[in-house]
């Protein structure tokens, strides 16, 4: 098919309150793709696949621990870039024909302090705009390091004065993205966002994906990673969404 974005565009997966709050508050968070019964299974498929990547795609940051390429780490991640939902987000939001610029795992180590807030995307960058989303492993919690938002961050053309020197602390009318495990976040890419600082004793993991206009560079080279097994088993509208 030539014309995915066409058919994307028709498809109605958000409410319109969802689309409201992409709009002007920055985020929404809405259920997820995998069905209740397997997140268990989902979770122990995300271990397996962070213990077993190679070297050279893993980073380890201050907070957060980063695999990349989970388009290629197993069939229990297929359904999440292809995401109806998700899609139909990149419509409302990029308005123009998209694709899947990077998707990996984070995981906040135990006892992370905040991250910094930030955007993925600055407005009127190279490739703006953007829309990600958060896959929940675990369930976000206020004291689990839950990723916050400021709301309309992503309007703003300039920082604003009263904005914190340290980015690391709380900001005033901020929002907690709380939600039960298997929820997705789907937010722009230019809404000041950061996770908090992770309190309890266990880590808190995530799949996360950024989508980008189809004519933008992507992070990653989806055609040139594709392993065989993955190309094998996933449809037109994930060859679409990849750009091969």
């Amino acid at each position: 098919m030539d014309d995915w974005f066409s058919v994307i565009e028709a498809r109605s997966e958000l409410s319109a309150a969802a689309v409201q709050d992409l709009r002007d508050v920055g985020f929404v968070v809405v259920p997820g793709p995998v069905a209740p019964d397997r997140l268990a299974q989902f979770a122990e498929a995300y271990d397996s696949a962070v213990a077993g990547a190679a070297a050279d795609d893993v980073s380890i940051g201050s907070s957060t621990t980063r695999v990349n390429d989970f388009v290629n780490r197993g069939p229990e991640f297929d359904a999440l870039y292809v995401y109806k939902p998700v899609l139909e987000a990149c419509c409302r939001i990029i308005g123009q024909p998209f694709k899947l610029s990077t998707m990996h795992a984070r995981t906040v180590r135990p006892y992370s302090q905040a991250q910094n807030l930030h955007v993925d995307f600055r407005r009127e960058g190279d490739g703006w705009p953007m829309v990600g989303f958060i896959m929940m492993v675990d369930e976000f919690r206020g004291d689990n390091g839950a990723t916050r938002f400021v709301p309309g961050s992503h309007k703003w053309s300039t920082i604003p004065a009263d904005f914190p020197p340290c980015k690391s602390a709380d900001y005033e009318g901020q929002v907690l993205a709380c939600g039960p495990a298997g929820s997705v976040i789907v937010y722009n890419g230019s809404v000041w966002h950061g996770h908090t600082a992770n309190q309890a004793g266990e880590p808190r993991r995530s799949i996360q994906g950024a989508y980008i206009r189809r004519d933008a560079e992507s992070s990653v080279n989806q055609a040139a990673r594709m392993r065989p097994e993955t190309l094998g088993r996933i449809g037109h509208l994930a060859k679409y969404v990849l750009a091969i």
